[in-house]
Parts: C-alpha cells; structure tokens; sequence
C-alpha cells in the first residue's frame, strides 16, 4: 500500500514489453474455435515431427518446443497436430505491430511475436505506465483476437523479465525505484542477453543472482566483455540504459536451408533442393535491392558439413548463377556421402545501386526476366513461376524465422 501512495505521478522512463501467448498455436485456436481449450502442437508440415509451438493445454501435460511429435503424443494421446502456417502467423504479426504503433512511435519489434514499447512521453497523454499497457492488451487483441502478456518497468531488461513472470494473458507491473529489489534474487541466466558462457564467468567469481553482481565491480565485467559486460552490470540492477533498436540493421547474410530425405546420396534430388534454395535466397536479394559476390554452400552429411565459400565473379542476386556454385560444390566437394541438409548462404550483402567494377556490364536481359518473374510470384505465390527442375521440389513448406519482423529484410518466410 505505501508503494501506492508514493508511486510518482509520471515514471522517469517507461519501458512495455508485449509478447504474444504461445502465438502460433493461439493463432490455430483462434481460426479452429473447435481447437479452444484443447491440446494443439504446431509442426513443419504434416511430415514435420518435431513441434515448433504448443498451446498451453498441451504445455500442462509437459509438452515443450522441440520435443518430437511421438514423444509428446505419449503424453497426450488427444494431442491435434497442426501443419504451420507462416504466411498466417506473419499476417496476424504485422497487424499487431501496425496497431501498436496507434499508442507510440517508439517500438522495437524484437520478434515475430515481440515487441518493446517506450511509454515515456506517453503519459500526460494516455495514463499511467500501467493504464498504457493495458491499453496495449487491448490493442492486441482487437487487431489479432489473440491475448498477450505485458510486462513494464523502466528498462528493457526488466520490463521483458517481468512479461514472462504472469502467463498467459498477464500484466507484471515493476515500477524502475522497485526493480533492483525485485531482481534481486533473481538468477543472473533468467535475463534475456545473459548466455550460459557470461553465466558460467560470473559463476566463477562467485556470482549466481543479480543481488550479487552488485558486489563485482564493473571494471571486472568491461574488462572481460567490453561495453556488453557494463551493460550487464547495470541490467542486473534494473537499469539497463539500452535504447529501443527501431532500424533493422543491414543483414550481415541472407540465407535459407532445408532438410532433404535422410542420408541421400541422389544428385538429381540434391540439384533439386539447392536451386529451390538459390532461387529463394536470389529473391529475398532482389526484394530487397541487394547483391552479393560472396555465397557459403554448404551440405551437412553423417561426418559434418561440406561445402564452401565460392565467389562470382561480380556481385549477383540471380538465382540461376547462385546454381551454378552449387553446382561446383557438388562436382569438385562432395564426395557422395549421405546428406542431411544443404544450405546455401548470401554473405555480406551490399545495396544493388552500388557502382559496378569498372568495365563491368550488367545482363540486362536477366534482370528484365527476374523483375517479371517476381512480380508473377508476388501475384500469385512463392515459386509459381520457376525453372522446371523445382517442379519436383520438397513439399515441406516454408517455416517462419524466430527473427522474422514486419519490416525490414526479414520480412522473409
């Protein structure tokens, strides 16, 4: 009660962080109303057997992401399995960050099913930091029909610790004067941005809770980690002073992979899958005005991967000479060992509009049949339009990536 009666009126700063209920799965149940309330496993396909989501009625029965669809079915015989839907869940995504952006302009989508909001200079207008994420809530579910959890406090650290302490459906509120106190008992591995590997240097000098970093000086994290290391420091006091990430950041790779039938030793089928994989990663070029001169190959086989990174000898978002190091990888690198999945990789992308080498030319005619090929497929879907060999490609379907976001070049199922 005191903690009411001195609460200031307006929070020095006011950090939301929304994050959707077992999204995908909540998305099932919303479009399946007889699904409601029912146990539903969210897989890759029919084929797909391993689970990419749960609801939570099939979460009480210990189902988990990444657990095999036959182990879970033994825990929950009624157990619906639901191919998955991408296009559906990236949709109901971007309605919801479009709806969001109605109460504040600073957000950071964080991912597919995550967003930070900065309130700050939104209450003399809209309420409290509590009224605000509660108006969030609201906004979730009128532009998706699905709940979400909340969690608030006057920095991102806290604020996405306290959004998974109540769910589903929840509103954690962790006023930034309490936040200290709150973590302080909290184990360092519970924060988001704390890998085993920065919790295991902790552990060694004798700190397992956030209370306790307090006592190691900051110097001792900086010199170990650089800036990260004082970030983490101020985090586990409830003051973590990173801002919102608004830009999406220029991609460091644009690549796609899929897994093929085990052990295959087939040419033909491997031929198959990395043109359906050139082809995909030269679109998401083109989508996005960006070429690359350096590609990654790869094939990963019973003994590890093997592949390479090959060059063309100018940067390209054509499919068709993406292939052709493929091509090369499969001729001159694999020695016909069984294979698992391929992957084929653009690395260092740079901006299309760049100035070519010298003497350089590009192949207009290509280009022109690209442009023409993407817009039929972005009419009539993925691939509708494609060379011959894909006819006989994978009929797993697209997934969607944990760091998929509605703007950006991401924006890529």
């Amino acid at each position: 009660m005191p903690s009411i009666i001195h609460t200031p009126a307006v929070w020095p700063r006011a950090i939301a962080l929304v994050d959707m209920n077992a999204f995908f799965a909540s998305i099932e149940q919303r479009d399946q109303s007889e699904w409601r309330g029912r146990p539903v496993a969210v897989t890759n396909g029919l084929q797909g057997s391993c689970i990419i989501t749960c609801s939570y009625e099939a979460r009480a029965y210990g189902i988990k992401t990444g657990m095999r669809l036959k182990q879970a079915r033994q825990l929950c015989p009624e157990l619906i399995q639901c191919p998955a839907r991408p296009e559906r869940y990236a949709a109901t995504s971007t309605a919801i960050m479009d709806a969001l952006q109605d109460i504040t302009p600073d957000i950071e989508v964080f991912s597919v099913d995550e967003a930070f909001l900065d309130v700050t200079h939104c209450q003399r207008l809209l309420g409290t930091p509590p009224q605000i994420a509660w108006l969030a809530k609201q906004k979730v579910f009128e532009s998706s029909g699905i709940l979400c959890s909340i969690g608030i406090s006057g920095d991102k650290t806290t604020a996405k610790f306290a959004a998974k302490l109540d769910k589903p459906d929840g509103l954690t509120v962790i006023p930034p004067w309490e936040a200290a106190e709150r973590l302080r008992d909290v184990p360092v591995s519970e924060l988001c941005g704390i890998a085993e590997g920065i919790g295991r240097f902790l552990a060694g000098h004798g700190v397992y809770t956030c209370g306790e970093v307090k006592k190691l000086p900051i110097s001792v994290l900086a010199r170990r980690f650089g800036n990260p290391g004082r970030r983490i420091w101020y985090m586990c006091q409830g003051q973590d002073p990173a801002a919102l990430q608004q830009d999406v950041p220029a991609p460091k790779s644009i690549g796609h992979g899929k897994v093929v039938p085990p052990d295959t030793h087939d040419t033909d089928v491997l031929l198959t899958y990395l043109m359906h994989m050139s082809e995909k990663v030269g679109t998401r070029l083109r989508r996005h005005h960006l070429q690359a001169r350096t590609f990654s190959i790869g094939l990963r086989t019973t003994e590890g991967w093997a592949g390479d990174k090959l060059q063309c000898a100018l940067p390209t978002n054509d499919g068709q000479q993406i292939m052709a190091l493929c091509r090369r990888v499969i001729d001159e690198i694999w020695q016909g060992q069984g294979v698992h999945q391929v992957q084929v990789t653009a690395l260092d992308p740079v901006d299309s509009g760049s100035q070519l080498e010298l003497f350089a030319a590009m192949d207009d005619t290509q280009n022109e049949v690209n442009a023409v090929m993407d817009a039929v497929n972005r009419r009539y879907g993925e691939l509708a339009l494609a060379p011959a060999r894909l006819l006989k490609r994978s009929s797993m379907p697209n997934v969607i990536a944990p760091s998929w976001k509605p703007f950006g070049h991401r924006q890529t199922i």
